[in-house]
């Protein structure tokens, strides 16, 4: 039978529930068990597709094409193994089922209420991905806080769903604060106690309590955490701050958290957790014989959580160099063409993200032609990729006013359009070009070299494409179409014959690099960045 695992989180936001719940499942998956994470969240959008970045951070696209919370996108680098639309549920989606379901009758004509029906709809998604033979342990996130109106439905589906489950089939993990108090010089569990007192109120005693916390729990802080919550001493886990995300499997490995919560579903430890090559990463990452610095030319730079994948790429790609990968943020619409030189000066490569809107477009296309025609390295995601191909139109075709369809409306030269059919749709909520789609790679092309085969898949979010109309112009002045969807013709990469590296793609690669297999675009395009660095530091 399939056991089901719940994270919570008390006290206040962003403690970190989903590095904790991937970190968990990556010491079950070491130790042999098939796990699979999925995120509750308890907004009443759909999904975060329609979000603004500035909101909710990225969007995270699985294969399957479904937009989801960027926690999944800590799942995937942490497992390996990829996610889909059943791994993020949320409120809206809840009640969006629930409401489809009384139109068409199936209550039959039962006053619809959010006990039992929101509350059953809310634990049919939480054991679907277990009712297969795919998946030996399941963690649930609940998103927000204990005590959040808006999730307060999950909290009782929780309740409910654990008592028909039985007490050696599910547990609860409570993610909570012991916060320091430098006047008094010590740690205050007080907001832990009430936290558990809340959970407890609803119905839920937490079987597991992780503390985070700027400094050390004594044996003293967690006697007195178990004794007054209710939970055993070995059930009180130390999450103190680390470095890196990519530490905390191994802090959760030493304080046994893995060995507790199979202790408690009374499954066997099988064997010592295989993390040698967990260890053999973080070996890399925190011993660089080398730093360059990259330059992340942006439009939501303000929050670090609008670029997530990528920095996390970058991460991997750095570790894969044996490199430390020093991304400096640049906010596009600060740079001017007076400017760009002084603003881009000290970088060893250039990445130019991904967007959408006219708002700071100028600055991303004045970035790429100075990387451009300075030889310095470069690469383009999905709107960054469009910038390029519109910079090129520009300034080497000499289509003066080319430009994006999405752009304006009525450039004599659209060299990127809209999809022919994106043109019809109306709602903007999972309507876009979504999940992955195979491309083509053209034999003795960068892309070919990179990848090192001739067909890949990648996953997409975009309305708009390279207008193939003006392909043969581009093909000719140097730009060519090294990757190419066989099915439609979409122009899927694009690639500068005579430059160091200079590759974009409309596509999202940041979306499929994890700890155990860095995106090859970001391993290359950091590659080329750190010879870049060691031939202007010889000058």
């Amino acid at each position: 039978m399939t056991k089901y695992i719940f994270v919570t989180g008390g006290v206040t936001s962003s403690l970190g529930k989903g590095i904790i719940s991937a970190s968990l499942a990556k010491l079950l998956q070491a130790r042999g068990y098939r796990v699979t994470i999925q995120k509750f969240d308890p907004y009443i959008n759909i999904d975060p597709g329609t979000l603004n970045p500035y909101e909710h951070g990225e969007c995270y696209v699985t294969e399957d094409g479904a937009e989801t919370d960027l926690d999944l996108g800590h799942y995937e680098r942490f497992l390996n193994v990829p996610t889909s639309q059943a791994n993020n549920i949320t409120t809206g989606r809840i009640y969006q089922n629930v409401i489809n379901k009384e139109r068409e009758g199936a209550y039959l004509g039962k006053t619809v209420q959010v006990v039992p029906h929101i509350t059953d709809e809310i634990k049919r998604n939480m054991v679907l991905l277990g009712q297969g033979d795919d998946f030996d342990i399941v963690i649930t996130e609940l998103g927000g806080t204990v005590g959040d109106i808006e999730s307060l439905p999950f909290i009782e589906a929780v309740r409910q769903l654990r008592w028909e489950l039985g007490s050696s089939n599910s547990l609860v993990i409570h993610l909570t604060l012991v916060p320091f108090l430098a006047a008094a010089g010590e740690l205050k569990t007080k907001p832990t106690q009430h936290s558990v007192k809340m959970l407890l109120e609803y119905g839920i005693q937490p079987d597991i309590l992780v503390c985070r916390t700027e400094h050390h729990l004594s044996a003293d802080i967690r006697r007195k955490v178990a004794l007054f919550c209710n939970v055993n001493i070995n059930a009180v886990i130390e999450s103190i701050d680390a470095s890196t995300i990519y530490d905390v499997p191994l802090m959760m490995l030493k304080e046994q958290l893995d060995k507790t919560v199979l202790s408690k579903l009374k499954l066997p430890l099988k064997s010592d957790p295989n993390l040698e090559n967990w260890k053999n990463f973080l070996g890399r990452l925190k011993n660089p014989t080398s730093e360059i610095k990259i330059g992340l030319v942006g439009k939501y730079v303000e929050l670090p959580d609008a670029y997530k994948s990528i920095t996390e790429a970058f991460i991997h790609a750095g570790a894969s160099n044996e490199c430390k990968v020093k991304v400096v943020s640049i906010h596009s619409e600060s740079i001017t063409t007076e400017n760009v030189a002084e603003r881009l000066s000290g970088l060893d490569g250039v990445l130019v993200a991904p967007g959408f809107g006219s708002r700071g477009i100028e600055g991303k296309i004045i970035a790429i032609q100075h990387v451009r025609e300075n030889n310095i390295p470069f690469f383009g995601i999905c709107l960054g990729m469009q910038c390029a191909v519109v910079e090129f139109a520009r300034n080497v075709l000499g289509l003066k006013d080319a430009n994006s369809s999405e752009m304006d409306e009525n450039t004599p030269d659209p060299v990127i359009s809209m999809m022919e059919e994106q043109k019809k749709i109306k709602n903007k909520g999972g309507t876009m070009r979504l999940g992955s789609y195979i491309c083509d790679l053209k034999k003795g092309s960068k892309a070919y070299n990179i990848y090192g085969k001739s067909q890949i898949t990648e996953r997409h979010r975009h309305r708009y494409e390279f207008n193939n109309e003006y392909l043969k112009q581009f093909e000719e002045a140097g730009m060519i179409a090294s990757g190419i969807n066989p099915d439609n013709g979409l122009v899927e990469i694009v690639e500068l014959k005579n430059h160091p590296f200079f590759v974009a793609g409309q596509f999202h690669p940041e979306l499929k690099s994890t700890v155990a297999n860095p995106h090859p675009l970001f391993v290359n395009f950091v590659a080329a960045s750190l010879a870049n660095s060691r031939k202007n530091n010889k000058k």
